[in-house]
């Protein structure tokens, strides 16, 4: 039986609340929503511009990923929160940008998008998603 694990790693956001940046049991790996924050400062970025905000957030997810053993690659599914309908055409540009540009197997993840409130007004965007480590 399988031991489940918290990663953790500085190049992304510490977790605000009672849970964790991402949980490993087997080769499953379940990355907690991330927004567009600044690793080192804790700032939430580009206030307004969804685009940056989906890079920023998903270079959070891909750096507790890596922490976790996996790579981008991994990657089978990822679930995108917005807050306004009218953002979807620029995050799906950034959302593009940086998934094809991080997945060399040309296996694009899974993903599921959701138009929702988030937790800070500044987010316009939250991310999560799920990894399968090899061996």
């Amino acid at each position: 039986m399988s031991t489940k694990t918290r990663i953790t790693t500085d190049s992304a956001p510490a977790p605000a609340h009672t849970f964790s940046q991402g949980v490993r049991k087997g080769p499953f790996v379940q990355v907690s929503g991330q927004g567009p924050v600044d690793p080192a400062s804790g700032e939430y970025l580009f206030e307004g511009d969804v685009a940056a905000q989906t890079t920023r957030t998903l270079e959070n997810v891909k750096a507790i990923v890596e922490a976790s053993g996996a790579t981008f690659d991994d990657v089978v599914m990822l679930r995108v929160y917005l807050t306004q309908r009218s953002d979807f055409a620029a995050m799906n540009d950034a959302y593009g940008e940086f998934v094809t540009a991080h997945t060399p197997s040309g296996v694009l993840p899974s993903r599921t998008t959701v138009f929702t409130g988030l937790p800070r007004e500044e987010m316009l965007v939250e991310i999560d998603g799920i990894a399968i480590v090899e061996g």
